[in-house]
């Protein structure tokens, strides 16, 4: 498939974007905050009999034409194809996620980022990172911290490695300590080299992808979630108000109209629910 097949109008409906589509921040801002608003970040194809593979036609067919979502490398991966398409200069890049149990970072090729150059800035766009991701580009060209409600982000550069790190609300200030997320070099990158690495998600029981099946999306003012057997839903704090969270626990019979209802995910084969624990990886990097 190539641009020309991608039914470019067809994807900007999928994602709700309205309006001109030409290379500006104002449409990449926009188009990223409506893909999250849109497509779940979702591993649900491991856990109902299917297997992920990142050819850019399966991609397109699973999230715009089925209505899918998916993880990082086929959310960003068929995000980088829109952005192309429509005349922006996209680079994809090599993350290292930080592992809250070891508390250090996974290998190259665990997570699949975007550059997206534009006007002599460069922008990162991450639409596949799930509830810890960013809702609109980050500037590549500041260190300084960048506001998005209820989080800050800053952008360190240590070397050859750039690191994303937040602040919540309640830690927010120069005093404030900040949480890594991920690091990543700028070194460009093609969708084939993530095969591995998305493999590994979809088999190890390292991967918080193959011991839990998961389905998240941004909601406006807040984020709904599904894992396991459990539905969590976020309202993120406004000045005056706090982070509110409610979760309920879901019968097996129950999940599939709930996925279907809250998030307009239906699947071809029946979901098999997942919640255990994640083993630890060995710590290499």
């Amino acid at each position: 498939m190539t641009s020309a097949e991608m039914h470019v109008e067809t994807y900007l409906s999928r994602i709700g974007f309205a309006g001109p589509a030409e290379p500006s921040l104002e449409v990449l801002r926009s188009v990223h905050t409506c893909h999250l608003l849109s497509v779940p970040f979702e591993n649900l194809t491991v856990h109902s009999g299917g297997r992920v593979h990142l050819a850019l036609p399966l991609l397109y067919d699973k999230i715009v034409t089925q209505r899918r979502g998916g993880f990082c490398f086929e959310n960003n991966g068929l995000f980088s194809w829109l952005l192309s398409t429509l005349g922006f200069q996209v680079t994809l890049l090599s993350g290292q996620v930080r592992n809250h149990i070891t508390c250090r970072y996974g290998p190259p090729f665990d997570h699949l980022v975007l550059m997206v150059s534009l006007d002599g800035q460069r922008w990162l766009c991450d639409v596949g990172f799930g509830a810890s991701g960013f809702s609109a580009p980050l500037s590549l060209d500041t260190s300084g911290p960048q506001e998005q409600g209820h989080r800050v982000y800053r952008i360190r550069k240590d070397k050859k490695m750039h690191f994303v790190e937040w602040q919540q609300e309640e830690n927010r200030g120069a005093h404030g300590d900040w949480t890594q997320i991920y690091k990543f070099t700028l070194e460009p990158q093609r969708l084939e080299d993530f095969e591995e690495m998305c493999q590994y998600h979809q088999s190890s029981p390292s991967s918080i992808f193959f011991c839990k099946s998961i389905c998240t999306i941004l909601k406006p003012g807040g984020r709904l979630s599904y894992i396991g057997r459990r539905l969590t839903s976020t309202t993120f704090p406004t000045e005056g108000t706090v982070l509110e969270t409610t979760t309920r626990e879901l019968k097996d019979e129950e999940i599939p109209g709930i996925l279907a209802e809250e998030f307009k995910v239906v699947l071809k084969s029946p979901l098999i629910p997942k919640d255990e624990e994640i083993t630890p990886p060995p710590v290499m990097y």
